[in-house]
This record gives C-alpha cells, sequence and structure tokens, in this order.
C-alpha cells in the first residue's frame, strides 16, 4: 500500500500559502530553493507541490533578518547550512565594513554633487562681463603642463584622457576642468593659446599620479557667456583692472567652462568663468 500525499503534508503548509503568509514571491521561495538555501519539508513527486513546516519557516525569518542587513545570498546560505555563530560574526562584521566603505562613498558623492549644484547655481546667476576680487583657498589640482588652443570642453578630450589615464574613478566633473595661460604671458598680455589643463581635485579625490597644491591667494574673477573660443577680450578686461589698481598675475589663471555644449544645446547658455590670482606689483 502507497503512501498519501497527505500523510506526509499534515501540519505543512504549501508554497503559495507560505509566500502569502511572509509576504514573498512564489518565484523568490523558488530562487531560494535553487540556491540551495531551502529545502521544502515535502515534495509530491506526482504534482511537483512544495510544502514547508515550521523549520523551513524558521529558516525563512532567519533569511528575511540577514537580508534586511544586505547579506549577499551565498553569504546567508553558507551560515543557514552551518549555523555557524562564528561564521556569522565574521560575515556581519565584514558587512558592516562594506556598509561603512559605501557609506563614505555615498558622503563623498553627496558633497560632489553640492559643489556641482553650488556651481551649476553660480553660473546661472553670475554677473557676467563684472570683475570681482575674492579670496580663493589652497586648491589642489592635477596638470597637464602643455601648449593647448581648444575652442570647446569636446576640443580637450585627449588631454582629459592623459590626466585620466590609470585612475580607478572618473575626475572631469562638471565645473572642475579648465585651462590655464601662465602668469608670465598674463602679464605680458599674450592670451593666444593655454599652458596647461588642469582638473581640480577636492580633499575626498584619491588621485594616483602627481597632484599639485596652489595656496590661497587673492584673485580677480570675470564670467562671460560664451566659451574658451571667446576668452581674449576678458583677459584683457582682467589686465586692464591689474595696471588700474598696481596688480600683477601671481599664477597661472584658472580658466572653466561651467555651462558648455557638454550641458547645453543652446550657445546662448554657455557660461565660462576665469579667474587669476594676483598680488600688488613691484
Amino acid at each position: 500500500m502507497t503512501d498519501t500525499p497527505s500523510e506526509h503534508t499534515e501540519g505543512l503548509l504549501r508554497i503559495g500559502e507560505v509566500a502569502r503568509l511572509l509576504n514573498l514571491s512564489v518565484g523568490t521561495l523558488r530562487h531560494y530553493e535553487q540556491m540551495g538555501l531551502l529545502e521544502p519539508a515535502y515534495v509530491d513527486q506526482a504534482s511537483g507541490y512544495r510544502y514547508y513546516g515550521t523549520r523551513q519557516l524558521s529558516t525563512l525569518n532567519t533569511i528575511g533578518n540577514l537580508r534586511v542587513l544586505d547579506l549577499p545570498l551565498a553569504q546567508i546560505r553558507e551560515f543557514v547550512t552551518t549555523r555557524d555563530m562564528d561564521l556569522m560574526q565574521r560575515q556581519l562584521t565584514k558587512q558592516q565594513e562594506l556598509i561603512e566603505r559605501k557609506r563614505r562613498e555615498l558622503e563623498r558623492m553627496s558633497r560632489k554633487i553640492d559643489q556641482r549644484l553650488a556651481l551649476l547655481h553660480g553660473a546661472l546667476n553670475a554677473d557676467l562681463d563684472t570683475i570681482s576680487e575674492i579670496e580663493e583657498p589652497e586648491l589642489r589640482c592635477a596638470a597637464l603642463h602643455e601648449r593647448v588652443n581648444p575652442t570647446d570642453a569636446y576640443s580637450l578630450g585627449w588631454h582629459i584622457r592623459q590626466l585620466q589615464q590609470g585612475q580607478h574613478e572618473t575626475f572631469a566633473y562638471l565645473g572642475n576642468l579648465g585651462v590655464g595661460i601662465a602668469p608670465e604671458r598674463l602679464a605680458a598680455g599674450d592670451f593666444d593659446g593655454y599652458d596647461e589643463v588642469f582638473l581640480l581635485l577636492d580633499d575626498t579625490d584619491d588621485y594616483l599620479g602627481d597632484v599639485e597644491t596652489r595656496p590661497a591667494a587673492r584673485c580677480l574673477t570675470i564670467s562671460f557667456r560664451g566659451t574658451h573660443g571667446q576668452a581674449a577680450p576678458r583677459y584683457e578686461q582682467l589686465l586692464g583692472y591689474m595696471r588700474e589698481h598696481g596688480l600683477t598675475p601671481a599664477g597661472p589663471s584658472r580658466e572653466i567652462a561651467l555651462i558648455d555644449d557638454i550641458i547645453s544645446d543652446d550657445p546662448a547658455t554657455y557660461v565660462t568663468q576665469i579667474t587669476v590670482p594676483v598680488a600688488p606689483a613691484k
């Protein structure tokens, strides 16, 4: 006389009942089984129906609690099949370290987004073609020192790739890529091309390569409607201001496209900013 399914399933729940009880999908339960996380208490060979008892419900509760901690399923499987508390302690410690790294990275990206939003807001609300005197803090940058003559951000593509070569993350963002003219050429009124391409770095950027630190300085700054190709008249304007106020360039200029053809299709919205460190002329 053969056994009947009812003899094996008394007190057990079918897969659909378990799914409803624990607010899971049937697909999730089948996935857990395929991964070796959860073996049904009984499988009806004729119908393929799966049944679960208190042990399986306990295992599912354990899985749920560990998933809340974002523990990978592979690690959860390792624990539920061994119930090794030392293993669980090691896994949770490792997970805590991973989450802490993610938290720091998210905080870093949040600060970068804040900086970019501030730059974009400043560009959209800039008092154009007006020279201002500001105090700029110390800054870090990665620079490529060679003559370039860009007209827009696209023409700097090769130089960006050079600065990015070998890096584990992207450092070229809105508002931190620029070009500069050496102070000697600025003082001589020579604005034909640029002497460097640079990436500004914040204190969280882990740049692999030479990083230059430029001191805090008194600076002149001006923003204008246009791209690098329209910058020369603004340098003339800055140089005239320096002559009138007994100033001289004290470092390379920092010319940054805040809004350009990478983020806008409308040339009427392009904004470029020039900042020049200055000191009293001797």
